[in-house]
């Protein structure tokens, strides 16, 4: 009886192709991960989305742990996170915030009387004077209170960040019985305007300091009758959460960004 020969060459196909086909589908996958996120998520999220890839990319963790990002506001921690830039994220809410009050001004027409201005102090909200009080007054009327209400939704955004209101007049001097100078009359207005946010319950009284500054921080002029009308204001500052100074950032309050 004859046998049948064994085949030398039936031998087991190798698999190792499977390795470079698995970390060919990787690569694909990241590579659609990072186009999907430059067209939907902000400057800061892209940042920290490239980090978490150096990362995996390096030998660190799984890229699906790394690049996860949240849409929440800083918290408070007793942490600092290194590998996000606070100064990037904190200069991005307050651009946020700043195109909220943009719309509003857009909406209401008040191009004239309110301005929006992010500089090293944080975010200011400049309102001229006759938006808001008559002429040597520190009453809010009604279309004064609903510009406060308005304002103070927007500040329900602003977190945890210290809010500062102050007065501001021209150099014409003042001297009445219930003001005998321009001091008193920044600070009663910046105070009016004040209680006038404060009629929104979700905001906390603690976030606020009143400054008054008389005359003696103008913007402009007071050579001028344009001049002294953009002195006479109340000031709106929504302070950072980090110093927004160039350079190396410097924490004003420890915080990270939430995971």
């Amino acid at each position: 009886m004859k046998r049948k020969k064994k085949h030398d060459h039936e031998e087991h196909i190798s698999e190792g192709w499977l390795i470079p086909y698995a970390d060919l589908l990787t690569l694909l996958l990241a590579l659609f991960i990072v186009l999907f996120a430059s067209s939907n998520i902000d400057q800061t999220k892209l940042e920290k989305m490239s980090r978490s890839f150096n990362q995996v990319f390096s030998g660190g963790t799984s890229v699906f742990q790394a690049s996860t990002a949240s849409n929440s506001d800083i918290n408070r921690t007793n942490n600092t996170d290194t590998t996000a830039n606070p100064r990037t994220y904190e200069l991005a809410k307050l651009d946020e915030l700043k195109e909220q009050v943009n719309e509003y001004i857009k909406k209401n027409g008040l191009q004239d009387e309110i301005e929006a201005t992010i500089n090293s102090s944080g975010l200011v909200l400049t309102i001229q004077d006759r938006a808001l009080f008559s002429m040597g007054e520190a009453t809010l009327d009604a279309e004064a209170r609903n510009v406060a209400r308005s304002i103070s939704g927007i500040l329900e955004q602003a977190g945890n960040r210290e809010i500062v209101v102050s007065g501001h007049t021209d150099n014409v001097p003042i001297n009445t019985a219930r003001f005998p100078s321009n001091w008193e009359l920044s600070s009663a207005r910046a105070t009016a305007f004040m209680r006038g946010l404060l009629t929104n319950d979700t905001l906390n009284p603690s976030q606020f300091t009143l400054a008054s500054y008389g005359e003696y921080k103008p913007i402009a002029t007071n050579s001028t009758p344009e001049g002294r009308a953009k002195n006479r204001r109340v000031e709106v500052l929504i302070k950072p959460l980090v110093d927004l100074s160039e350079g190396e950032p410097k924490m004003i309050e420890t915080i990270i960004l939430p995971q």
